[in-house]
């Protein structure tokens, strides 16, 4: 029987346009209960008409080194809570913390580091970006620290991770990938191919030892071929692979990521940030790792190479663009940014869509989709 305080922690939000796994519904109404959605509400519930408006479900990251001038690779605690605060503001109600290249001592440590942030509930897992991946397509990376993905150090990153390492980037293709690729998918962590030089074949033979995600598909990889068609065909094919996209305007052309979702559909997308320090403060220099980025006009480029270093976006950005300039529906957008992420988390039974008994995780958005509101776990963080 529910107590009167929990009676009382009741709202329904009503009159809006509902975004559900089976569809839109016109003059919906959310039941929140405490920090769930529920299937009913008591007679004394609160009600906030949100008429005029969108709700969808919270954004899920899972590919994110920062925001708010603060770095998840090398920030204290207070840091990597002004990350995720700042991005919460943006609708990413879950976020992975990704790291970048560096020492392998520094990497562990690290990862133990934002694994009691982890735990705490702060974060939802940890991914490792580097350092196995080919000097060839390094993107924003030390090369110096690169290294061929050894199974027994790509082990000790998770291992030190206890337990909430969610995803390791690889390339492939360079000596002792299979083998990782195997060892990750034998320990329930996603093998993502990326910052790769790899063949189309090699590919394949990734995605058959149990590769599962393409980081950022099209960046740091080599482009799409009509003899040498690459690692983007083969991952585009593949219902077994989900495809990371940055839709910021800056990393993919528009008939880009037309043609991910075409090819792979909206079910086999993620939308993912990739930002970094910038993403919600703005221009100047900043380091990522162990590099130096210049943020001008809001695009993050290295200062020595002119790579783009991350982004600086946000997935509200993400969503709006995505819906107003791709115009592709409302609902495949909400399976990319928030569905689809949670699933590969494992979450989908407490997060990524708007469901009773799953955590009041929800964005509010208004006509034009501009972000008016964030609720993470029944509790607003923007207010309408």
């Amino acid at each position: 029987m529910a107590t009167s305080a929990a009676r009382a922690e009741s709202t329904v939000l009503t009159g809006a346009r509902v975004v559900l796994p089976t569809g839109t519904v016109e003059n919906g109404r959310v039941i929140v209960e405490g920090t769930r959605i529920a299937g009913a509400a008591p007679a004394d519930a609160r009600v906030r008409d949100l008429s005029g408006h969108w709700v969808v479900p919270g954004f899920v990251d899972i590919h994110n080194h920062g925001g708010g001038g603060a770095s998840f690779t090398s920030g204290d605690t207070d840091d990597v809570l002004k990350g995720v605060r700042t991005h919460r503001e943006h609708g990413t109600t879950t976020l992975v913390a990704s790291t970048v290249t560096g020492e392998m001592d520094f990497l562990a440590h690290r990862a133990g580091f934002l694994s009691e942030l982890v735990e705490q509930g702060d974060l939802a897992g940890i991914h490792f970006e580097g350092p196995f991946i080919s000097p060839c397509r390094k993107g924003a990376h030390s090369e110096e620290l690169l290294r061929d993905p050894d199974p027994a150090e790509v082990r000790k990153l998770i291992d030190a991770a206890r337990g909430t390492a969610k995803m390791v980037t690889l390339a492939t293709e360079l000596p002792g990938g299979i083998d990782s690729v195997r060892l990750l998918a034998e320990h329930g962590v996603i093998a993502a191919i990326g910052h790769t030089d790899a063949t189309y074949e090699q590919t394949v033979l990734a995605i058959d030892a149990g590769a599962t995600v393409a980081t950022h598909l099209f960046n740091a990889m080599p482009g799409l071929g009509h003899r040498a068609p690459g690692p983007i065909a083969a991952l585009l094919e593949d219902e077994r692979v989900t495809v990371e996209l940055i839709n910021d305007g800056t990393h993919l052309h528009p008939a880009a990521l037309e043609l991910a979702f075409h090819r792979a559909g909206a079910g086999r997308v993620a939308f993912i940030t990739d930002a970094m320090d910038a993403a919600g403060f703005g221009d100047g220099r900043y380091q990522l790792g162990p590099l130096a980025v210049d943020v001008t006009d809001g695009v993050a480029r290295l200062v020595e190479g002119d790579s783009i270093a991350g982004s600086t976006l946000t997935q509200d950005t993400a969503f709006r663009r995505a819906v107003t300039v791709d115009r592709l529906p409302v609902g495949d957008v909400v399976q990319a940014i928030s569905a689809n992420p949670a699933k590969l988390l494992g979450m989908y039974d407490r997060v990524g869509s708007l469901e009773p008994g799953k955590d009041a995780d929800l964005v509010v958005l208004d006509a034009q989709f501009a972000l008016k509101g964030v609720m993470r776990k029944g509790e607003w963080v923007v207010e309408p």
